[in-house]
């Protein structure tokens, strides 16, 4: 394939943007390549700037459940931007949302809309300090939730770790209120609340991992957070920011049974616009300005074509669950296919999967935790993902990112992936 016109937008991009991108994970550094810069995008398809077409498996990391470009997400917003874009006051559409959210998500009551993922995170931790009057927060090794400071920390090799900053520009000070454990790991999760579980104000978590690959979490590992969280008075935060809207219409929450404190929400309430929500039951969002003294605010929060759009998709979802069910089934069909072709080569890969969220390997351990993870072969992963872009599939470009099927991938586009990967495996075995 020919990428000429990315590579010099790359040229281009990197004198006057850092890196030359606008988040990390589009440079593409971690596959030893230029970034791809898509012009377009329709159903389960990207086009670059080159003209090539790519089945794509990212799907803006999860919220085009029902594909790019949708007619269902797309309906009725040019009517909307030319009745204007952006008030900086209240529309009739963010209720409907909120009312929409807090209909499928039993544990929320009420939902502040905020402008992305990183805030949502943010301001539901300020929402558990405000409310328990305690500092602590509990997050896990592997969990992403956004770059605010507090979050960019990670453990040591004992057990548990008080913050370390791993950006540079986050205080020592801002990080030291922060423990990370390990995560699925019931033994560290005991020795963190046995230590300080009266000073923890929330353990916020992803409830399926989604940035360090797709991890599947053991359940009992969910359900004795929910049960040391009540028993020391603690918040419980779902980061449902990947999860939310997509597992299941009431997100991991309901895929697992379930219910957190405080749930955050992303970009798939907005139909894949810059949105994000946090909400919980009635007296933790009442202490919330302007109800309590814990400050949030945001001029585009609830922008109105992104409410519409995100109306759009959850009215969809909501009247067509089936598709959930559509998406697990070929998600299932695409792991199986990839575990015939690995046994097959002899590649030592494993897959993951949770719902129509997957996760591909370089290992021949068995993924459960974030050390299992980071004993990937990342080389491979770049040769890997080469050879599917060469021949017309889109992956992840780090291998620490998930797959995301959407209700516009096909059988046939299951059946040709599968194809690819069996040719890219043999590939990378006769050249080992």
């Amino acid at each position: 394939m020919n990428f000429e016109r990315s590579n010099k937008l790359y040229e281009q991009a990197c004198r006057y943007i850092p890196g030359g991108v606008n988040s990390p994970v589009r440079a593409y550094k971690s596959v030893n390549m230029a970034p791809v810069f898509v012009k377009s995008a329709r159903g389960a398809y990207v086009t670059d700037e080159d003209g090539n077409r790519f089945l794509d498996y990212i799907g803006s990391w999860g919220p085009m459940i029902l594909g790019h470009a949708s007619d269902i997400a797309l309906k009725g917003v040019e009517e909307v931007i030319r009745a204007g874009t952006s008030f900086g006051a209240a529309t009739a559409v963010e209720v409907d949302v909120a009312k929409l959210i807090c209909d499928a998500y039993p544990s929320i009551d009420m939902v502040r809309m905020v402008n992305s993922g990183t805030e949502a995170a943010m301001s539901a931790l300020r929402v558990a300090r405000g409310y328990t009057g305690r500092d602590m927060i509990l997050k896990f090794e592997g969990c992403y939730h956004g770059h605010s400071d507090a979050l960019l920390v990670k453990s040591g090799s004992g057990t548990l770790t008080y913050g370390i900053p791993t950006s540079a520009g986050v205080a020592a000070d801002t990080a030291k209120h922060t423990i990370v454990g390990k995560y699925n790991d019931l033994i560290s999760l005991k020795e963190i609340f046995e230590n300080d579980g009266k000073r923890i104000a929330a353990v916020i978590v992803e409830p399926v991992p989604g940035n360090m690959g797709v991890v599947p979490p053991k359940i009992e590992f969910l359900m004795e957070l929910r049960r040391k969280t009540k028993e020391y008075g603690t918040l419980l935060i779902f980061d449902e920011v990947i999860t939310g809207f997509r597992l299941a219409f009431g997100g991991a929450q309901e895929y697992f049974g379930i219910k957190p404190d405080i749930t955050c929400l992303g970009k798939i309430i907005g139909g894949g616009l810059p949105v994000g929500a946090y909400g919980g039951k009635r007296d933790i969002m009442n202490v919330v300005a302007p109800l309590g003294g814990v400050y949030q605010a945001g001029t585009l929060s609830g922008n109105p074509v992104a409410m519409h759009m995100g109306l759009n998709v959850l009215r969809y979802l909501q009247s067509h669950k089936e598709l959930y069910k559509q998406m697990e089934e070929n998600a299932k069909r695409l792991q199986e296919g990839f575990e015939t072709n690995i046994a097959d080569t002899g590649i030592k890969a494993v897959t993951t999967r949770v719902g129509g969220m997957l996760g591909i390997f370089f290992t021949d351990q068995c993924v459960k935790t974030y050390e299992d993870v980071m004993m990937s072969d990342t080389a491979m992963y770049a040769r890997y993902f080469r050879g599917m872009l060469e021949r017309g599939v889109l992956m992840p470009p780090s291998q620490f990112e998930g797959i995301f099927l959407s209700a516009a991938h096909t059988t046939d586009d299951i059946d040709k992936t599968i194809e690819i990967n069996r040719r890219v495996l043999k590939e990378i075995q006769i050249n080992e």
